[in-house]
C-alpha cells in the first residue's frame, strides 16, 4: 500500500496527541469527584454534618470530566456506532460514509455549538453567573467553558478523523 505523505501524519499525529494528552489530564478528575463523594457521605452518615457543597462539586466534576473527555474517546473509537452494517462494509465505504458523515453532519453541528458555547461562556462569565438553586453557589461559568473547551477539542480530533476517513475511503486501509 501507499505510505501517507508526512503533512498528513503530521497532522493526524498533532490531533491525536491533543485528544491523548486532554483525555489523560481530563481523567485526573476523578480523584476530587470521588474525594467530595467521600467527603460527603462520611459527613452525612458518620458525623451526621452533611454538606452544603458535595453535591454541586460532583456536579461540575463529573459534567467536566464527561465533556472533556468527549475528545479522547472518539479518538478510541468509543463513540456509538451501528457496528452491525458498517463492520461489514469494506474499508473504503467506511471512510466513504465517515467522510461523507464528518462533512453533513460533525463540523456543522460543532461549528455551531463552538459558536453558541462560547455565547454561552462569555454571558456566563460577565454576569459572575452562579448556581442559585444551592446554598453554596458555586459559579458555574468554569462548567460552561469546559462545554467551550471540550467542542474545541471535537474539532481537532474530528480533523483527525476526517483525514483518516479521506485515506482510508481512497487507499482501503485505516491510519
Amino acid at each position: 500500500m501507499k505510505s501517507p505523505p508526512n503533512w498528513l501524519l503530521t497532522i493526524i499525529r498533532g490531533c491525536d496527541a491533543v485528544s491523548l494528552w486532554s483525555g489523560k489530564a481530563v481523567a485526573w478528575l476523578i480523584f476530587p469527584m470521588v474525594l467530595s463523594l467521600v467527603y460527603e457521605v462520611v459527613a452525612r452518615y458518620i458525623f451526621d454534618a452533611p454538606t452544603t457543597w458535595a453535591y454541586d462539586m460532583t456536579y461540575i466534576l463529573y459534567g467536566s470530566f464527561f465533556m472533556l473527555g468527549s475528545a479522547y474517546t472518539l479518538l478510541k473509537k468509543g463513540h456509538i456506532r451501528t457496528d452491525t452494517y458498517y463492520s461489514a462494509w469494506p474499508v473504503k465505504r467506511q471512510g466513504l460514509v465517515d467522510a461523507v458523515c464528518y462533512v453533513v453532519f460533525y463540523f456543522p453541528a460543532m461549528l455551531a455549538f463552538v459558536y453558541v458555547c462560547w455565547e454561552f461562556f462569555a454571558r456566563s462569565y460577565a454576569q459572575g453567573e452562579r448556581v442559585v438553586s444551592s446554598p453554596w453557589m458555586p459559579v458555574i461559568y468554569p462548567l460552561k467553558g469546559a462545554l467551550f473547551v471540550a467542542v474545541v477539542l471535537l474539532i481537532v480530533q474530528g480533523i483527525s478523523e476526517f483525514l483518516k476517513s479521506i485515506w482510508a475511503a481512497r487507499h482501503g486501509e485505516w491510519l
